[in-house]
């Protein structure tokens, strides 16, 4: 089921019966378009205004884990628990995909993304831990990440990141923290984390130890 929700109101606009198990959402920049990412390796695109389905993608067979709309709109990435990336061109406001390549490099499931802010890099978070950056147009691993230590990213989806390394306790075992993110304005970064809290850091979190306000609320 695919739900949109009124964030003010906390109320549902409408729901939209897929038929499929869904995994993973993302909304492309532009509003223009809805992604979802399904357990069987299927991704799903919607009109958010008239609910349609515009396109049905497979990528293997894995659960597709994480969905992301380069800022430009151009592109989109999928991250699948088959170790893949798979990078798609996107034209007609969001409707019509084709496949560009697929990033291999990853030794496990793909967990979270990252788009550069021009839209030309990519990195990934992979469930043993590894961070890796790539060339969204070639589909090739940027081999130095020394090399694109000035790129400005996005968003800060990925817990592992140089910029989040404060965001790990002590002794975490590296599956402790299950989502970041950070503000539009760069300034702040919130994580999820297996005890039920929210972290809220000031961004970057770039020291062991850095100092947080934790907020609960979940068991």
């Amino acid at each position: 089921l695919l739900q949109l929700w009124d964030g003010l109101s906390h109320s549902t606009v409408w729901s939209k019966d897929i038929e499929e198990r869904a995994q993973c959402v993302a909304w492309s920049g532009d509003g223009c378009v809805i992604a979802v990412g399904c357990t069987t390796g299927k991704w799903l695109v919607f009109d958010p205004h008239s609910r349609d389905l515009l396109a049905a993608h497979h990528d293997g067979t894995e659960p597709i884990q994480t969905i992301q709309y380069s800022p430009n709109n151009q592109f989109v990435a999928i991250g699948s628990r088959d170790n893949f990336i798979y990078i798609y061109q996107v034209d007609d406001n969001g409707s019509r995909y084709s496949r560009l390549g697929k990033c291999l490099g990853h030794s496990s499931f793909i967990t979270h993304l990252d788009w550069s802010e021009d839209s030309q890099y990519i990195r990934s978070n992979s469930g043993d831990y590894e961070l890796l950056f790539w060339n969204a147009t070639t589909c090739r691993q940027v081999p130095s990440p020394t090399s694109l230590r000035d790129v400005a990213w996005a968003t800060t989806t990925c817990p592992i990141t140089f910029h989040t390394v404060g965001v790990w306790p002590e002794n975490a075992d590296g599956t402790d923290i299950n989502s970041c993110a950070r503000s539009h304005d760069s300034r702040l970064a919130a994580t999820g984390d297996d005890f039920g809290k929210v972290k809220l850091y000031a961004y970057p979190v770039t020291q062991p130890k850095s100092l947080c306000q934790a907020y609960g609320g979940h068991s």
